[in-house]
């Protein structure tokens, strides 16, 4: 039997890392995606995949609106979906619950995790993933991020994209100037937050479209292509303003084996509208 899946997201870094996992899982499978909601309605309109995969934050429809027409359609009332964020407060996940979502995963995310999630809502359709991949240790047993431990008292922490107006239409468009623009000094504290790790950050350089930093040499280290997320806190504010990521490029502090810090270059992949103003807003005030 062939798995019908559609996964959303405006990062094609995201997408494609969703496909490959679940061709791993899965003998047969048809994909769809798209970049946003609204491309993402037109594909169910044409046909009814068995289970989606949306990105919460997204230019011109957000997963929020997308997760509600879908429960409205006679045709997809059931259909389940697995909501994928950066933003884990408390309150979101609340909000999501309320508008139908089946189940979460936090960004930056493992493909075991993702494994074990999309595996739990297949079987209840029938489909059985490869008993290869599920025998995997890493497959059973581990914790991991639900939304019922997401809702049960967990630490909420605020989101800088949180106080915007839902889904905007568009994404702002800096001109020359400000697309150019960029800070060397943050009045914070930077943390990159990877699936399994995290490393304070030392930023260097920042744009709206790159940050450049030192992390101390650690055992875990960043791979280039890894994803994660970029967390921006803001004393003054008490905030922090989680932005999608990806490495770019690393090497070592200094020219010597014995170097204990290493540089990074992580760029991100996030289009959405609010977190991108919230950018703007550190660049600016940083000059």
């Amino acid at each position: 039997m062939t798995l019908k899946v559609l996964v959303v997201d405006d990062a094609k870094l995201v997408r494609d890392m969703v496909k490959r996992t679940l061709r791993q899982m899965y003998d047969h499978v048809d994909f769809a995606e798209a970049h946003d909601g609204t491309r993402a309605m037109a594909l169910i309109k044409q046909k009814i995949p068995d289970i989606i995969l949306s990105d919460w934050e997204m230019p011109q429809m957000g997963g929020d609106e997308l997760l509600r027409w879908v429960r409205e359609q006679p045709t997809t009332k059931e259909t389940p979906f697995i909501m994928i964020t950066s933003r884990g407060d408390r309150d979101h996940v609340v909000e999501a619950l309320k508008s139908g979502v089946t189940d979460y995963i936090s960004k930056p995310f493992k493909p075991e995790e993702l494994t074990r999630k999309v595996a739990k809502q297949t079987k209840k359709l029938g489909i059985t993933a490869n008993s290869s991949v599920m025998s995997d240790p890493s497959n059973r047993g581990v914790a991991f991020a639900s939304v019922d431990v997401l809702t049960k008292g967990s630490e909420q922490v605020k989101d800088t994209a949180k106080s915007k107006a839902p889904s905007p239409k568009a994404a702002p468009k800096p001109n020359g100037s400000a697309a150019s623009a960029r800070i060397q000094n943050f009045p914070g504290t930077v943390t990159l937050r990877f699936a399994d790790h995290s490393h304070p950050c030392e930023m260097m350089d920042l744009s709206l479209q790159a940050l450049n930093g030192v992390i101390p040499r650690a055992e875990a280290l960043p791979q280039v292509f890894d994803t994660l997320s970029v967390d921006l806190e803001i004393p003054s504010s008490q905030t922090v303003a989680r932005i999608n990521a990806y490495v770019h490029c690393v090497a070592a502090a200094k020219a010597s084996a014995d170097s204990e810090s290493v540089k990074v270059i992580v760029r991100f992949i996030d289009q959405d509208p609010a977190k991108l103003e919230v950018l703007s807003t550190i660049i600016s005030k940083g000059k």
